[in-house]
């Protein structure tokens, strides 16, 4: 596995992997005209190139070196709050799930925010998406709960989860 960091030139292919994601991810979860408002939103190029331009905001597309693919992608925010990095998304297409990817991207988010000094990682996640069970065995825990409003009569109903970065002895 390679993380690559992502530009502007990588913007179609960030809105093809989270389209294919989302398609499997939130078929059960999300009406077919959420999911296509949130895509619409959430991933127009237009938003994404506004992160791109964020120095604090970071997409890293995950590449399988053997084949040749891009399984996914990471995008994140270090200084989101006080020592804290926000876990913005990170989605992997349907046939490279259960094959790591995912913990080594979540390793590498790690690193990355102790690196800029964070301390603790949060994220939301769906109430009814399995994903929270992974995000659990990897060490994050539920701390809240949130109904938010993204327009169009629709809403975000999740949990707020954390994980706190161990410190390195000096």
């Amino acid at each position: 596995m390679k993380l690559i960091k992502a530009t502007q030139e990588d913007i179609p292919l960030i809105q093809e992997l989270a389209r294919r994601s989302w398609e499997n991810a939130y078929a059960g979860i999300l009406s077919g005209e959420q999911m296509e408002y949130m895509l619409s939103t959430m991933y127009s190029a237009t938003e994404i190139g506004a992160h791109l331009q964020n120095p604090r905001y970071h997409y890293y597309l995950i590449r399988d070196e053997n084949n040749h693919s891009f399984e996914g992608f990471i995008g994140y925010e270090n200084g989101y709050e006080e020592k804290t990095t926000k876990l913005h998304r990170i989605y992997l297409v349907p046939e490279s799930k259960g094959k790591g990817i995912g913990k080594y991207g979540l390793e590498f988010l790690k690193e990355k925010a102790a690196g800029y000094g964070d301390e603790r990682i949060i994220l939301n996640v769906n109430k009814y998406n399995p994903a929270r069970n992974f995000y659990e065995s990897q060490g994050f825990s539920v701390y809240g709960e949130g109904v938010f409003d993204i327009g169009s009569g629709f809403v975000m109903d999740d949990y707020l989860m954390e994980f706190f970065i161990e410190k390195q002895a000096d």
